[in-house]
């Protein structure tokens, strides 16, 4: 038993490793957001982790947590995703954040060490939904934010978020938010992944749009 608890102890630990992950809903759907550092404790183990990741057209999924874990449920998800689309027909959002947090409760004796924020189209608008490893769901209307430098991106949004807010200005307050945390947060840093979601579909911006979205 003791055992048991110094390695669930250490499962813990590896589970504070830092990030920020930002999630929030514009006039014309949705921008997820997050840093490029991976820790391991006090050690910079990567400067350019992708901790958002492309699910299916209309759907994005963050990350923040373990990443072997992280990893493993991409490749579940995208799998799942494509099959549905195959036998039957595309998942919504809500279907894709429900399948998630099936597989997340389903794991609870041996659980994935992570926190999501899932993000796409459904019927024209932009929705956002996060998830925590016990396969907790909640819907969000407006923005969300995970990770260690989370307290300090929810400052950004909480002052500069507006109703039908509008898409180029969304992308300048998550990449700002984001950019807050890294500035006192030392788990979270090494530049900045933007990704936008229309109904035009999955679109990652590149280092000189987000370059341009801070001047």
């Amino acid at each position: 038993m003791e055992n048991n608890q110094v390695q669930t102890k250490q499962d813990m630990d590896e589970f504070k490793t830092g990030t920020t992950t930002v999630g929030l809903t514009t006039d014309r759907g949705v921008i997820l957001a997050a840093d490029r550092r991976a820790s391991m404790g006090r050690l910079t183990a990567s400067k350019y982790a992708k901790k958002v990741y492309k699910l299916d057209d209309q759907i994005g999924l963050t990350i923040a947590g373990s990443v072997g874990d992280a990893q493993k449920i991409i490749r579940m998800m995208r799998s799942q995703l494509n099959l549905h689309k195959l036998e039957t027909k595309e998942l919504s959002v809500k279907g894709a954040g429900t399948l998630l947090s099936n597989i997340l409760h389903g794991h609870k004796a041996m659980p994935f060490f992570n926190q999501f924020i899932m993000g796409g189209i459904e019927d024209g608008e932009g929705v956002l939904y996060d998830l925590d490893p016990a396969g907790g769901l909640m819907k969000h209307e407006r923005f969300t934010a995970t990770g260690s430098g989370s307290q300090m991106a929810y400052g950004v949004l909480e002052d500069k978020f507006e109703d039908e807010l509008d898409h180029e200005e969304g992308r300048k307050l998550a990449t700002r938010a984001v950019q807050a945390a890294m500035e006192r947060d030392t788990a979270s840093g090494n530049g900045i992944m933007v990704a936008e979601i229309t109904e035009d579909g999955y679109n990652v911006l590149d280092e000189k749009e987000v370059e341009s979205v801070l001047k």
